[in-house]
């Protein structure tokens, strides 16, 4: 059973990238890193790695898409609370990213949602578990 999950996102711009989800409050793992990669570590059990576009292509076989013309994923990642929520949406748009959606507010859950620099969906969410509807 995997214990790990790995994110291999294409960006245009390393540095930038980097900077990017480091002022989102994000370290990198500079073990994984180098000219090519960034380990940006999530938690303890998730990292995405930050591949330059000519990097991310020796992976694989097929085109590599664009997302800010076509979605290819959408990342969500939970958070504590709905002000957290909030709080790293607006870091993440004050450093650069767009806003794609509006936030949705189910009463059980909070999401809101945000595209990084190079186009990647990103949706953050609260839940309270206690509140899901039946």
């Amino acid at each position: 059973m995997a214990t790990k999950v790995f994110i291999n996102l294409p960006v245009n711009d390393l540095v930038k990238s980097r900077a990017f989800f480091t002022k989102l409050g994000y370290s990198v793992n500079e073990q994984f890193s180098d000219e090519n990669a960034a380990c940006l570590v999530i938690s303890d059990s998730i990292f995405c790695m930050l591949l330059t576009n000519d990097y991310f292509k020796t992976f694989t076989n097929k085109p590599v898409a664009d997302a800010t013309k076509t979605t290819e994923v959408l990342i969500a990642l939970d958070a504590a609370s709905r002000e957290e929520v909030i709080d790293l949406v607006a870091k993440a748009e004050d450093a650069g990213a767009s806003i794609y959606r509006e936030a949705q507010d189910h009463g059980w859950m909070y999401q809101h949602s945000f595209a990084d620099l190079d186009g990647h969906q990103w949706e953050i969410i609260y839940m309270d578990e206690s509140q899901t509807p039946e």
